[in-house]
């Protein structure tokens, strides 16, 4: 007989498992189903967590090498031992999944490795990594499989010398020549690593502008910043064809629009135009299970068929962990019979490259489209105290507010610890706050935090720090 549960969760990444744990933490009797041996989906295992690492440890080799001299640190020869840093990011990725192992078993959650698929109305049928077949019943199946990276039609990834993000966190060595396809979140952060690892980066993105979606003044300024740093950019611009040669790689490109060709040189190609949602082999059809043309699973409050909910990335929305996890819980106090939800109007994006990108809220493109009228006011860190006795100036804060109401709308920064800055426009805008509310609020000195508080000055035009 198959074993009975409240809930049975497919996938394990920071939707599922924030999910498990929440219904275990209401009593529910919970399962959680993953293909990877290590719990954490893909965020933690391949994506969010070492990407991160890397991000942490090539910016503090850089700023070894280019400003610990001009701040009076001598530190003799630097080297890199680029085998011992891949072994601490995978160490720091090691403590995060066993971490997650331990909450769920704390929380009363059993964990099955394998593919899980759907066989009818509350049935889940696991194989096994390792074979064989286990049968699980629930009252409630909630689809957690995240995403994957899109392909690109007709180029082969082997993950060694044509890389999606995942290859990209494991090369064992520097290369020569990098070349990125997608000036988007995930092409920017580990093109940048690889960059500042010794690596000569080519960005080839089909669109105009690097991070297409964001604000265009903060997409402005980033392609600028990371052009001075020494990144090459090749906008409006499509990669056709990548050849394998027996050491070099032949990336054949041309205008977006149509014109003359260029063939760039590259050791590894990296293949970076988006993710899109793990939905297929799921049985989703089983029960009746809708998906769009991106194959997005199609849902009415998160519930996508009688038993049956979906949440992250294999659904509509922002494809970011912290949205998953948000809807995690809010499905899991459904099913207890609590309220459930999530503001998707207040959802931050980050873009952890330095200096970070950070947004919550409508862009000024949006706003103009929708006709809001609204109020901007936008201060510089080469005016905040603490960017310039740290010695990152780049970047500013910028906060969107409606022009009758002064209710914030949208907040935008580029700039030192900027995803740590827009939490404190994310609440405001939780509680509606005004600009008002945050340029009267005290804020401690020298802090990076006061660039917030006088870009909320300047939506009113009082700016008072220079």
């Amino acid at each position: 007989m198959a074993d009975q549960y409240d809930v049975v969760i497919i996938g394990a990444g920071p939707g599922g498992y924030n999910c498990a744990i929440r219904a275990g933490q209401l009593g529910l009797k919970t399962a959680v189903v993953d293909m990877r041996d290590k719990l954490g989906g893909a965020c933690l295992n391949v994506g969010c967590i070492p990407s991160k690492a890397l991000l942490h440890a090539s910016e503090r080799y850089e700023e070894a090498n280019r400003d610990f001299a001009g701040m009076g640190v001598g530190i003799g020869k630097l080297s890199l031992n680029l085998k011992k840093m891949m072994a601490w990011k995978d160490d720091a990725v090691d403590g995060l999944t066993k971490g997650v192992a331990f909450l769920l078993r704390k929380n009363k959650v059993d964990c099955f490795a394998g593919k899980g698929r759907i066989t009818g109305c509350g049935r889940v049928l696991v194989t096994k990594s390792h074979g064989g077949q286990t049968e699980l019943s629930a009252r409630n199946i909630v689809i957690a499989t995240g995403s994957e990276s899109a392909p690109l039609p007709g180029i082969e990834i082997d993950e060694e010398r044509i890389v999606s993000s995942t290859g990209a966190l494991t090369l064992e060595a520097v290369p020569g020549k990098m070349v990125v396809i997608g000036a988007g979140v995930i092409g920017l952060e580990l093109g940048s690593v690889w960059r500042r690892l010794g690596a000569d980066v080519t960005v080839v993105e089909f669109l105009d502008r690097v991070l297409p979606g964001m604000d265009g003044e903060v997409s402005r300024q980033a392609g600028r910043l990371f052009k001075k740093q020494g990144m090459a950019f090749r906008l409006s611009t499509k990669v056709t064809d990548v050849k394998k040669f027996k050491t070099k790689l032949k990336v054949s490109t041309e205008p977006a629009e149509g014109g003359e060709g260029e063939v760039l040189d590259a050791d590894v190609v990296l293949v970076c135009i988006g993710r899109r949602p793990y939905t297929e082999g799921l049985g989703l059809e089983a029960i009746g299970i809708k998906t769009d043309k991106r194959g997005m699973i199609i849902h009415d409050h998160w519930k996508a068929a009688d038993g049956a909910w979906v949440i992250g990335d294999a659904t509509s929305g922002p494809m970011l962990a912290h949205k998953a996890e948000d809807e995690g819980v809010a499905v899991a106090e459904l099913i207890a019979g609590k309220a459930g939800h999530v503001n998707v109007d207040v959802i931050p994006n980050v873009v952890y490259t330095s200096p970070e990108i950070a947004s919550v809220g409508r862009t000024e493109e949006q706003l103009k489209q929708a006709g809001c009228k609204y109020k901007s006011g936008s201060f510089p860190f080469m005016a905040n105290s603490r960017a310039r006795t740290n010695g990152h100036t780049d970047g500013f804060v910028k906060i969107l507010a409606d022009a009758e109401t002064d209710e914030i709308l949208g907040a935008h920064l580029i700039g030192p610890n900027a995803g740590e800055l827009v939490a404190e426009l994310a609440v405001a805008m939780e509680f509606r706050a005004s600009s008002e509310d945050i340029a009267r609020t005290c804020h401690a000195h020298p802090t990076l935090s006061e660039a917030v508080r006088q870009a909320a000055m300047g939506v009113e035009d009082r700016i008072m720090q220079m």
